[in-house]
């Protein structure tokens, strides 16, 4: 989604809302993550005191599997989101989202958000045991014949 920012850059106190949706099938290349629903963007984008900002809220399920045991999950997440915006920028700048042209594409900022915000290890339960190294079998399930003779 494009937003056109010309009239927030020039007039303080001015704001637009944000509510749409990303849909699943323009998120199919992202690697690793597979999502059930479309990806809720809501939120605001305002010019206070002459500064343009960015808030707003990523709301989605994400089908995935734990990372010990393998089981097939699927998790809410929501994750809230800010930025200031800048029609240009001297350096590069990671603190900053520079407007291109006077507009920014937000599907790619609330993708890269999402991206980052996930977490690196997803389990299906904080104590989930895994499998087991040499048969395969969910730990969660009880003991096998491996991990008894192991101990």
């Amino acid at each position: 989604m494009i937003i056109n920012l010309k009239q927030l850059f020039n007039i303080t106190g001015e704001s637009k809302d944000i509510d749409y949706s990303i849909e699943a099938e323009e998120l199919d290349g992202i690697k690793g993550c597979n999502f059930s629903k479309p990806v809720s963007v809501k939120g605001r984008i305002f010019n206070r005191a002459g500064v343009v900002h960015l808030k707003y809220t990523l709301t989605f399920d994400l089908l995935t599997a734990c990372d010990r045991c393998l089981k097939e999950l699927e998790l809410p997440f929501s994750f809230e989101c800010e930025h200031i915006v800048v029609p240009s920028v001297s350096n590069d700048n990671d603190e900053y989202i520079t407007a291109d042209g006077e507009s920014i594409e937000l599907n790619e900022i609330a993708v890269t958000d999402l991206l980052l915000r996930l977490p690196t290890k997803i389990l299906c339960k904080e104590d989930c045991r895994g499998l087991c190294m040499v048969c395969g079998k969910d730990l969660n399930e009880g003991d096998c014949e491996h991990q008894t003779t192991e101990s």
